[in-house]
Parts: C-alpha cells; sequence; structure tokens
C-alpha cells in the first residue's frame, strides 16, 4: 500500500519531524559555503554566481519540504530517502565553493540526482493518488529537463558554464508558474498541491533560523580572532549581534504565527504557498548572507573610509531583507507594508550619506534603521489590539 508514506490530514497540524530538522543541518553547511564564498569574490560576477548557488539550493530545500508535507516522515521509507538526500546534499554542499571552477560537474550531478531522485521517489510512493501522480509525473518531466541542463553545464568550460545553469534556474523556476504544463499530460492545479499551511510555515521558519544562525557564527568567529581592547570591534560586534535580533524580530515577532492561520482558512492553500513560501522567501535569505557579509566586513575594519564594496553590502542586506519581507506581506494578506518599504528607502538614502560615514556609523545606521521598523510595528500592533481593561 502506498498510502501508508503519506502523512494523515486530521485537520490538525502536521508536526515537524525529527529527521526533517536532521535533514535541515545539510543546509547549514550549504549557507555558510555559499556565504564565505561570497566573501572571498565581492565582484559582481561573484555576487551573480553566489546569488545563482542560492536559488538551487533553496530549490532543493523547498521542493523536499513540499514533499515531506505529503509523506510522512515518520515511515522508514521516506526516512532512507531523507538520509540519501542528505548524503548527496552534502556532496552539493562541499562543492559550493568551486561550483563554477574544477568541481562543477559535482555540484551539476548532486544537485541533479536530488532533484530528480526524490521526484522518482515521490512518484513511487504517491503511485496510488491518481492527481498526485499525475503531478509528479509533470514535475519529473521538467526536473529532467533542468537536471540534462545541470550536468551539461558541469561538463562545459567555466566560461560556458554560467549559461547552462541559468537556463536550469529558468526551467525550474518558471515550471511552477506554468503549473508545469507538459504536452499530452496537460498542467496540474493549485487543488493538487494542498498542503497544511501551519507545517510550511514551520518549516520555511526553520530554514530562516538556519540563516540567521549563520550570521551569528559569521559574527563570533571573526569578533574572537580580534583585538578585544577595541572599543569599535565591541561596537561592530553589538551592531552585528543587533541586526540580527532585528532580523529575528521582523520576521518572528507577529506576522509568522498569523501567516499560519491564513494558510489554515484558506480555500486554495496550493496557490498561497507557491507565492509565499516558495518564491518569496528568497530575497528575505539573500539578505541574511549578505548582511552576515557585511558584518564579518565591519568587524575586520570597523573605522577608516567605508570602501564601495563594503557599502554595498551593508545597504543592500537590509534592503534585500525588508523589500523581500514586503512581498511575502503582499503574498499572504494582499497588502503593503509601507513601513518596511518606506526603510528601504531610507537605506537607499543613507548612499548620499557615505563621504561622511566610516564602516561602524553605517552599520549602526542601518541597524537602527531595522530596528526602528520592529519598534514601530511593535507600538502598532498594540494599538491595533483590543483593549480587556
Amino acid at each position: 500500500m502506498t498510502g501508508n508514506l503519506l502523512r494523515k490530514r486530521d485537520g490538525g497540524h502536521a508536526r515537524v519531524g525529527f529527521v526533517e530538522l536532521f535533514f535541515d543541518l545539510v543546509f547549514v553547511f550549504a549557507i555558510t559555503q555559499i556565504s564565505h564564498g561570497l566573501l572571498g569574490d565581492l565582484t559582481w560576477m561573484g555576487a551573480l554566481q553566489s546569488a545563482m548557488l542560492l536559488m538551487a539550493v533553496w530549490w532543493a530545500w523547498v521542493f523536499t519540504s513540499w514533499v515531506t508535507n505529503w509523506l510522512d516522515p515518520e515511515r522508514g521509507a521516506v526516512q532512507v530517502m531523507l538520509f540519501v538526500l542528505m548524503g548527496v546534499g552534502l556532496v552539493m554542499s562541499a562543492a559550493l565553493p568551486q561550483a563554477f571552477g574544477d568541481k562543477g560537474l559535482a555540484f551539476g550531478v548532486a544537485f541533479a540526482v536530488i532533484q530528480v531522485g526524490r521526484t522518482l521517489f515521490t512518484l513511487w510512493a504517491v503511485r496510488g493518488q491518481p492527481s498526485l501522480k499525475r503531478n509528479f509525473q509533470r514535475i519529473l518531466i521538467w526536473l529532467s529537463l533542468s537536471a540534462a541542463l545541470w550536468i551539461a553545464g558541469g561538463m562545459a568550460p567555466p566560461e560556458h558554464r554560467l549559461w547552462f545553469w541559468i537556463a536550469a534556474l529558468a526551467v525550474e523556476y518558471v515550471s511552477p508558474v506554468i503549473y508545469f504544463w507538459v504536452p499530452g499530460l496537460g498542467r496540474s492545479t493549485t487543488a493538487d498541491w494542498n498542503v497544511e499551511g501551519g507545517h510550511m510555515a514551520e518549516r520555511v521558519g526553520l530554514f530562516m533560523i538556519i540563516c540567521l544562525g549563520e550570521t551569528l557564527l559569521v559574527s563570533g568567529a571573526t569578533f574572537g580572532g580580534l583585538d578585544w581592547t577595541s572599543p569599535a570591534v565591541w561596537a561592530a560586534f553589538a551592531s552585528a549581534v543587533l541586526s540580527t535580533i532585528a532580523m529575528w524580530c521582523l520576521y518572528f515577532r507577529y506576522a509568522h504565527e498569523a501567516a499560519s492561520d491564513v494558510f489554515h482558512h484558506s480555500d486554495d492553500p496550493g496557490r498561497l504557498a507557491r507565492r509565499a513560501y516558495t518564491y518569496a522567501p528568497l530575497l528575505l535569505i539573500a539578505g541574511v548572507i549578505v548582511i552576515a557579509v557585511s558584518d564579518e566586513l565591519v568587524l575586520a575594519h570597523p573605522l577608516g573610509p567605508v570602501s564601495t564594496v563594503t557599502a554595498l553590502t551593508l545597504i543592500v542586506g537590509p534592503i534585500l531583507f525588508l523589500f523581500g519581507s514586503v512581498l511575502a506581506v503582499l503574498a499572504i494578506w494582499g497588502r503593503i507594508a509601507w513601513t518596511r518599504l518606506a526603510a528601504c528607502g531610507l537605506l537607499a538614502a543613507l548612499w548620499l550619506a557615505l563621504p561622511w560615514l566610516n564602516p561602524l556609523t553605517l552599520s549602526v545606521m542601518t541597524t537602527g534603521i531595522m530596528l526602528g521598523v520592529g519598534l514601530l510595528e511593535m507600538m502598532a500592533a498594540k494599538r491595533a489590539a483590543p483593549s480587556h481593561a
């Protein structure tokens, strides 16, 4: 029976299993690799390559989260599948720093195996469910096409690899938008993607914790090797920690639980999950990674002129995070978070003040803006809360 691999839907919250948390450990390594890779190549090409690798890593993770929303991770066969993906994921993560170098084929093959292998297993697991079976047949065709591009890119010379992998990402990211349409098989519907919203919200929240943890790891490791007698170093460290706390507050303080409730009462949770938890988090995660890089740059050189690279990371990182949260709010509630959007404009305006700032003061100002947004939203939430006096 294949039904015994499916989660039992009883209307309650689908608990995140310990094996899912274990699986996530691979992505702690992957995010660290991407962050360090960007720090080591702070050029426009380095930024593009890091963005592409992040898109791939996120896609491998979020597709697996969709699958474990349907399949029961407490079942032995599902756990074996996740363990195999972990092993392949470690290979993929280890290859990340040289993915555009001499480990391109290893990365391309590992990523292709994750995407196609997981889909083949799921297709077998849901073979007794006609709508899910057709859905994963379509997904398999699309991911097989992208897999060929990933592997071909890995085999191509480094100067051509970028184009193969851009094409592969285009296939991966466009296919859900067109509902995995395949000639002869038609297209899926969001009814086929019925998900338990609380589980998806918790899974994405846990991935966000992984990314925020990366900023703390970077800050702590860098701070540990610096001169602790320097007040500037202590101030830079405090700013780095507070920026991470600000991001946690902005993501988790109020909206996270409310989002789960929206999913629970949605008539079309599949459509909502595609918008809110498949595409929208990418900018948030990119922002966290860029902020982690900026923290390390400021800790290493808190005083003196602000270099262009340092200024870009300090300003663009918070903008990516805040604008990503604006898109997430729009996707879930259909409204614009004007406070966060205004903060993006204020952050961009800091570029005009660069001649009068050093890295530390710029870091303090960007952190202050994020904390200010959180404070304003907290005050607004208190005013909107009904009084029980």
